[in-house]
């Protein structure tokens, strides 16, 4: 089990990997964000985008998927998380793109007033096959603090 006190500040860590498909793509967009160039080849080539891109929120999704998955490989004692601050899109993500999600541990709080808890602050990066930087956020998660004995 992964503790409070188990954290390493500034250890960047990665969470996992994951492919982008051409159908989730769609897919989340229709039930989500359809807005048109997360839903046709044709409206994207108009736009920014020049081609189906993924919705940022599907992008957010999708990292978390790979993070909860590594949370619960690794039997963390995590106890959910209050937000997420600074979130950013910086490039778009495309059906084909695998990406990888990195998180480094910026902050850690003992909480003053249950001592059996604390919090710790993480910068997350999302990074395409490319190597390119594709998304960032700063996440406050709250987690066990290791059970004294006795």
């Amino acid at each position: 089990m992964i503790y409070f006190e188990d954290l390493v500040l500034g250890e960047e860590q990665l969470f996992g990997s994951v492919e982008v498909t051409r159908e989730e793509v769609i897919d989340f967009a229709r039930k989500y964000d359809p807005q048109p160039f997360h839903l046709s080849d044709e409206a994207a080539a108009k736009t920014y985008f020049g081609r189906l891109s993924a919705s940022g929120w599907h992008t957010c999704a999708m990292t978390m998927g790979v993070i909860a998955r590594r949370v619960v490989q690794q039997e963390q004692a995590g106890l959910g998380s209050p937000g997420i601050d600074e979130l950013r899109w910086l490039k778009p993500v495309y059906p084909g793109d695998t990406l990888s999600v990195y998180g480094t541990v910026i902050e850690k709080t003992p909480s003053r007033s249950k001592p059996d808890i604390g919090s710790f602050r993480t910068q997350t990066r999302v990074v395409n096959q490319d190597g390119v930087d594709v998304m960032r956020f700063t996440s406050i998660v709250l987690i066990r603090r290791r059970p004294t004995q006795g």
